[in-house]
C-alpha cells in the first residue's frame, strides 16, 4: 500500500477546491486524497464515499503521478452523429419541398419516413429518434399531418368572421345610456 504525504500547502489546495468546486466526483476525489493522508485505509475511504475501493486506488496512483492535475476530470471527445451536419441544407429542402417534390406518394413527413428517405437518398441508416434529434437541433420541423376536423367550412368561418367584427365595433354615444 502506497502512503501519500501532502504539503500543507497542497491539503489547503485540497480543501478550497472541495469547498469551491461543484463537480461532486471532484470533490470526492480532493476528499479521498485528503483522507488518505490522515492514515484512513482504502476500504473505509471507499465505503465513506460510495465507491470501490479499487476507484480509491487509481485516484491516489493519479494523484501521486500527477498532482491535482490527475484528479481533474478529463471528457473525451464525444461521438459523431451519424446524419453528416453538411446535410441539414438538403434535409431542410427536402423539407420544405415535400414528399411529393422527392417522388414519394405520401401526404407528408414524418421523422421515420425522413429517415427512410435519408438511406435511400444517401445510404445512411438512422432510427426515427435519430432523425427527430437531428431536426430539432437544426430547427427543421417536419409537417404535421392535418386532419379532418381541423379543416374549416368556408360558411360557418366567414359567419365567425362576421361575429367577431360585430364584436370589435364600439359602441356609439347614441346608443349608451345614462
Amino acid at each position: 500500500m502506497q502512503r501519500i504525504r501532502v504539503t500543507a500547502t497542497e491539503q489547503a489546495h485540497l480543501e478550497q477546491l472541495f469547498k469551491t468546486t461543484n463537480d461532486r466526483r471532484l470533490r470526492d476525489r480532493c476528499q479521498a486524497i485528503v483522507m488518505a493522508h490522515r492514515g484512513r485505509k482504502r476500504k473505509t475511504i471507499a465505503q465513506d464515499l460510495g465507491v470501490h475501493r479499487t476507484t480509491v486506488r487509481l485516484w491516489l496512483k493519479q494523484y501521486a503521478e500527477q498532482g491535482v492535475e490527475g484528479l481533474q476530470i478529463h471528457w473525451g471527445p464525444r461521438q459523431q452523429g451519424r446524419i453528416p451536419e453538411t446535410l441539414a441544407p438538403t434535409i431542410q429542402e427536402w423539407v420544405k419541398a415535400g414528399p411529393q417534390g422527392c417522388g414519394l406518394d405520401r401526404a407528408n413527413w414524418t421523422y421515420e419516413e425522413l429517415a427512410t428517405y435519408l438511406y435511400q437518398a444517401t445510404g445512411i441508416a438512422v432510427k426515427r429518434t435519430t432523425m427527430r434529434v437531428f431536426c430539432q437541433r437544426h430547427d427543421i420541423r417536419p409537417y404535421r399531418p392535418t386532419y379532418r376536423y381541423l379543416r374549416g367550412n368556408p360558411e360557418k368561418q366567414q359567419a365567425a368572421r362576421e361575429d367577431l367584427t360585430a364584436l370589435k365595433k364600439k359602441p356609439t354615444r347614441d346608443s349608451a345610456c345614462c
